[in-house]
């Protein structure tokens, strides 16, 4: 289960993932139309301690 201390923690991890996204997006190449999944698996993976999502 993720949770949030408060909606400014939930602020601050979707900022981090926005920064994440954005560094995945210039690998990539391209724009990536599926980032609410991707957000999801990155605001996961930074609670539960498992590999981001590339």
């Amino acid at each position: 289960m993720t949770t949030y201390a408060s909606a400014q923690d939930l602020a601050g991890a979707l900022r981090r993932a926005a920064a994440a996204h954005g560094e995945h997006e210039q690998r990539t190449g391209e724009a990536d139309a599926n980032w609410p999944d991707w957000y999801a698996e990155y605001l996961v993976s930074e609670q539960t301690g498992t590999e981001p999502p590339k």
